[in-house]
């Protein structure tokens, strides 16, 4: 690529095509991709497209910034770490190092087009005001779910249907719809509730964003009295100074007394300006790709259709008057429409974002609160707290002997808590080695650090293993600890788990929180591999889009969903600063989840064991669940 700086750590960016359709690129993960590429200005990657069906016609005029080179290569020629993971995906040479999935992706390049040149902090402010925006996985937050998968799975549907006269709007364009109408939270929240509740006292009620014209200038800078008696709202100047000035504008002057005075509960609330509140960031760069390719069928073929949007149509046209953004959307083949105004519906707003789907709350009349009730009514049934035997309680790895680099005390962690990890990783690193054989592949998923993949990975110098992790400073770190040690049978992935779609022989997972172990045994189950799993956070247990709780049929035929979110609340109840019969009564819960989990287990196929680690003091979430396929 031209303009790239030869490095130690030369960058490859790999990304999926299957079609295109009027000069856009599939799927819209690519789309989305290459749009921020021409937004960053960002020439320090090597681009390489990958064709799903051999002789795709791939035509790049106009879909690709010009100043990107791209390779074009078959999916046989990808790195075999890659070859494991879903696109988009980034390498790092030497090609153990791979970041997957795409807003893990896109976060990535912000923080590369930010290093090259830190005079771009607009770039680094896509992030959000935490750095935060959809970090975290999708599984965990309904928001980076709806922006980083389903959206963009429901606009391609969508687009497979338009050849059809009259195709079904998505849901999930509903459901965004609905979220642009929610009250915004921000971090100075009160201040600017305040300041706009001057604004509208000093001219009568102020406008709504719902109601202002579709299409708005990029304002001026403009003094405090301005401000408060100009009849643009407060959000637009609040979002647009950001953009253009890197600065808030402000009053100098003291609020009057009413204004300073006034409940939190009467001041105004802000309204969107952007997909996550006043701020442009990169939900908005993943969104506009993708809503304008909806907005150009509903305009061809639904355009009586188009009223139903009236904040979405807002903010399509709000998101053009960011600098740079027409741009690249012409640099990527995107020509913006014109849309007519349109004034916000008067009916009720659905706001059920942001509940967990899945979850039922049943009125059960016969319900008992507190956990005894709930195991009674296991033991009746014949399921009780049992633990099977330790298979070596007293095995040890001989640490001293060991690299120094191999034993979590090389972390960032105290020299109790290191001795606690040590026995942690010694149940476990026994389980494995003795499941193992030579040439298997194991995966440590939710790996942080890399404590248990870097213990095996030396122990086991025969096997490939991968760690998985979608914190980037924990891998890093790890990543580290790995070439002090030299070892070259280690893949390092930043990416959510279920991103990962190689084969494997055994999962790992070492106090995984809350349904990310049931994630675990679940990616282990469709791989048929056996898995050794510590799981961690009870309480945090809830029924998502993939799990309903309880798990087993066992278990269904006993307990309600909420008697089972009594034992997930009480399994955490473990603390040694606790009284010990409620440390007790905590054990017992955690054995009773974990045995639903076993029993899910043996009803599709595997020999499962429930084992308490040795010794118990190691850690109060000290349960190991050890699954092999039979």
């Amino acid at each position: 690529m031209k303009g790239i700086k030869k490095s130690l750590t030369e960058e490859y960016l790999y990304l999926d095509f299957s079609h295109q359709i009027e000069g856009c690129m599939f799927p819209l993960h690519t789309s989305v991709t290459l749009f921020l590429l021409s937004y960053c200005d960002c020439k320090i990657f090597k681009v390489c497209l990958v064709p799903t069906e051999k002789g795709a016609d791939i035509s790049l005029k106009n879909v690709v910034p010009q100043d990107v080179e791209v390779q074009i290569i078959s999916r046989q020629e990808l790195p075999p770490i890659v070859q494991n993971c879903c696109l988009p995906a980034v390498v790092e040479k030497p090609d153990n190092f791979c970041r997957a999935g795409l807003a893990v992706v896109l976060r990535h390049i912000i923080q590369k087009s930010y290093e090259a040149d830190p005079s771009k902090k607009e770039i680094l402010e896509l992030l959000g005001f935490k750095k935060t925006c959809l970090k975290a996985c999708a599984e965990v937050s309904q928001w980076t779910r709806l922006c980083e998968l389903t959206i963009p799975l429901a606009i391609e549907n969508f687009l497979r249907e338009s050849s059809d006269q009259h195709p079904t709007i998505p849901a999930e364009i509903l459901q965004l719809e609905r979220k642009l109408s929610e009250p915004v939270r921000v971090h100075n929240d009160d201040k600017l509730r305040r300041q706009k509740l001057k604004q509208q006292k000093a001219a009568g009620v102020g406008p709504s964003l719902a109601k202002e014209k579709t299409k708005s200038k990029v304002p001026r800078e403009e003094t405090s009295e301005e401000l408060d008696s100009s009849s643009e709202s407060l959000e637009l100047k609040v979002a647009f100074s950001k953009l253009t000035v890197q600065e808030e504008p402000a009053t100098t002057n003291r609020e009057p007394s009413h204004i300073r005075k006034a409940k939190a509960s009467d001041l105004p609330p802000l309204e969107h300006v952007f997909a996550e509140g006043l701020y442009f960031t990169l939900a908005d760069i993943v969104l506009l790709p993708c809503i304008h390719h909806f907005l150009v069928i509903i305009c061809k073929k639904l355009s009586e259709k188009l009223i139903e949007f009236p904040l979405l149509a807002a903010w399509y046209q709000r998101i053009q008057e960011v600098p740079r953004v027409k741009t690249a959307a012409s640099q990527c083949g995107i020509q913006f429409l014109h849309l007519p105004e349109l004034l916000a519906t008067s009916n009720e707003q659905d706001s059920n974002l942001h509940e967990v789907p899945g979850v039922e709350e049943q009125s059960d009349a016969s319900f008992i609160g507190g956990p005894r009730p709930t195991m009674t009514k296991l033991m009746e049934k014949g399921i009780e707290v049992m633990f099977s035997p330790h298979p070596c309680p007293t095995w040890t790895l001989d640490w001293n002997s060991l690299p120094a680099a191999v034993s979590p005390k090389e972390g960032k962690m105290s020299s109790d808590r290191a001795l606690r990890k040590q026995q942690q990783l010694n149940n476990l690193v026994y389980v494995v080695t003795n499941q193992a054989k030579p040439g298997d592949r194991i995966v440590d998923f939710c790996s942080g650090g890399g404590h248990v993949g870097i213990v095996l990975a030396h122990m086991l110098p025969s096997c490939q293993v991968t760690l998985i992790e979608n914190k980037e400073l924990s891998l890093i770190r790890a990543k580290k600890r790995s070439d002090e040690l030299g070892l070259s049978n280690i893949w390092f992935i930043q990416a959510n788990m279920e991103y990962f779609t190689g084969m494997f022989n055994i999962g790992v997972a070492l106090h995984a929180c809350g349904v990310a172990t049931d994630m675990v045994i679940e990616h282990c189950i469709k791989t048929r591999a056996s898995f050794v799993t510590c799981p961690c956070c009870y309480g945090f247990i809830q029924n998502t889009s993939k799990f309903n709780f309880p798990k087993s049929e066992q278990f269904k035929k006993t307990l309600s969903y909420k008697e089972h979110m009594i034992l997930c609340r009480f399994a955490d109840q473990t603390a040694v600063q606790l009284p010990p019969q409620r440390r007790l009564v905590g054990k017992q819960c955690m054995c009773l989840v974990d045995l639903d989990r076993a029993r899910a287990a043996e009803e599709r196929g595997y020999s499962v064991q429930v084992i308490s680690m040795e010794p118990e003091s190691c850690s109060p979430k000290n349960n190991m669940i050890v699954g092999v396929p039979i």
